[in-house]
């Protein structure tokens, strides 16, 4: 279980799985019900783009912490554990 999350002022609260359907849902315009669990390389390239942007950070990730975020799940919990770091917090 993850621990709980101390929010940040003018910093979005860390991407949840609604969170991560919506952006992926934006790449083509579409409503999150219609994101699959599996993301497809361009999915991913998007979300990350959509995550850089909203938290304002640049996100190194390795291929095989990319590989991980296959699915919405994996992205999930990849997000949640890099951005803190990223963030500098």
């Amino acid at each position: 279980m993850a621990a709980p999350q101390i929010p940040t002022p003018g910093r979005p609260p860390l991407p949840d799985r609604d969170a991560v359907l919506a952006m992926v849902a934006g790449y083509r315009d579409r409503a999150p019900g219609e994101v699959g669990e599996k993301l497809d390389s361009l999915e991913l390239t998007w979300l990350v783009a959509q995550v850089e942007q909203r938290y304002g950070v640049e996100l190194e990730l390795t291929d095989e912490v990319f590989a991980g975020m296959a699915t919405v799940s994996g992205a999930v919990d990849t997000l949640r554990a890099v951005l803190p770091a990223a963030a500098g917090g």
